[in-house]
């Protein structure tokens, strides 16, 4: 049922995840104040959220999990009035809010962070042992802060975080302050770039850093000390890994790139904005992540500068990062993509032909021939148009939706431009059918 003209949607309208997100505004910045103590897993917080709306508003929302909305502000206004459910947060103006406005909502919340229930799992704030690791995708970002949980809505973000002295903060975006004042470090972060709320991640540990000059792009390790040999051996190649990537994609779209090597084990690595995050399972020191390294970096280009209309077009993410790991292969003399390409084709042959690549569903969006089937379109694109015509292809989609979002529709709008024939036919096959199409 369509929502009524003056109250915002309390969903963002995407099926993957039917309750995340809100409609009627969008937002332009989020300033956050944290205090967060790591022997109590005690969060008390101050969200700043400048908007504009969409519609007339005489209530919106915002998606909060599991934690106490102690206070609500509209600027301007006196006497807004909220309510909570586990997982929305709904405000009521005093007095509603035209359409095309821009406003302002302060909101104080605390309470001890957990992450957030989902199909695949725990996902958001997670304690560690001795820290915080936060991995927001897809729906996490409310386990921490209030926000438009909608993978579409970028804005920039101001962090400042206070912790227990002898802690190291990392958080998303270019650090501007450092201190310590009464045992506890204040932490400043300013993130600028549009960014989507799943992408902005908090780490807390006891780390230490060790620069790493990456061209013209300022970098960072950041790793528990016991873990320095491992991190420094596995994570050397990242300048040559810069340099390549910038010559086939274009400029690297942020200030900075900093890698964080968590203590505990992690499943998989983790992108976030000009950030990833890896376990220290991932630290060996014998190389043999250097596949994960590359797919996490190129998710900057391709996630996280150019992010998604709505999953259902998450191959446009996790397709091309998959497919960054075989170009990397190819130029550093291991196995060429095309041999890659042909082997992974193989072995998605013998799997269940039950997944449409362009829209596989929200069970089945991090499923990994969503990975590999996105990088063979890729491959068959490539193949299909040449070197040349599919490399500028790609510097041209990162260019166009330079930290905007796109859809699938788009992509192929663009890649017509680079073709002699019709590319319809490879696209519809590989994109929106189940069978595994040869490869040319």
């Amino acid at each position: 049922m369509k929502a009524s003209p003056s109250v915002g949607a309390a969903t963002a309208g995407d099926s993957y995840l039917p309750g995340n997100g809100n409609g009627g505004y969008g937002v332009d910045r989020y300033d956050l104040d944290l205090r967060y103590r790591v022997a109590t897993n005690r969060l008390d917080g101050t969200a700043i959220i400048r908007a504009t709306s969409t519609q007339v508003l005489e209530k919106f929302s915002l998606d909060l999990s599991r934690l106490r909305v102690d206070k609500v502000r509209v600027e301007g206004q006196r006497g807004a009035t909220f309510r909570q459910t586990a997982n929305k947060l709904t405000i009521t103006p005093a007095v509603a809010l035209a359409a095309g406005t821009a406003f302002t909502v302060t909101i104080d919340y605390s309470g001890s962070p957990v992450p957030r229930p989902s199909v695949w799992g725990p996902v958001g704030w997670e304690e560690l042992e001795d820290g915080v690791l936060v991995a927001s995708q897809p729906s996490g970002a409310p386990s921490w802060f209030p926000c438009n949980d909608d993978v579409a809505d970028k804005a920039s973000y101001g962090i400042r975080v206070s912790a227990e002295q002898g802690y190291t903060v990392v958080g998303t975006g270019v650090q501007t302050h450092y201190r310590v004042s009464s045992g506890r470090g204040q932490w400043v972060f300013e993130q600028a770039e549009p960014t989507a709320s799943y992408l902005v991640t908090l780490q807390i540990g006891r780390y230490v850093r060790t620069e790493l000059a990456l061209g013209r792009v300022t970098g960072a390790l950041v790793y528990p000390p016991a873990l320095k040999e491992g991190v420094l051996a596995d994570f050397s190649g990242l300048p040559s890994m810069m340099e390549f990537f910038e010559a086939s994609f274009g400029p690297y779209p942020f200030p900075e790139y900093t890698v964080i090597v968590t203590p505990d084990v992690l499943e998989i690595p983790l992108e976030a904005q000009a950030m990833a995050i890896f376990g220290s399972n991932h630290a060996g020191g014998v190389g043999l992540v250097e596949r994960l390294v590359a797919h996490e970096l190129a998710h900057q280009w391709f996630g996280n500068s150019v992010g998604l209309a709505s999953w259902k077009h998450i191959w446009l993410n996790e397709g091309f990062a998959c497919y960054s790991e075989w170009l990397w292969s190819e130029h550093q003399g291991g196995p060429s993509a095309d041999s890659l390409a042909r082997q992974f084709r193989r072995h998605l042959v013998g799997q269940p032909a039950d997944i449409i690549l362009g829209d596989p569903g929200a069970a089945l969006m991090f499923d990994d021939r969503v990975y590999k089937r996105g990088a063979l379109t890729l491959h068959a694109l490539r193949r299909t148009i040449g070197d040349e015509p599919f490399f500028g292809l790609l510097r041209e989609w990162v260019a166009t939706f330079r930290f905007g979002v796109a859809d699938t529709d788009a992509f192929r709008a663009l890649a017509a431009g680079y073709a002699d024939g019709s590319l319809e036919q490879l696209f519809d096959g590989w994109l929106f059918g189940t069978s595994v199409p040869r490869l040319p």
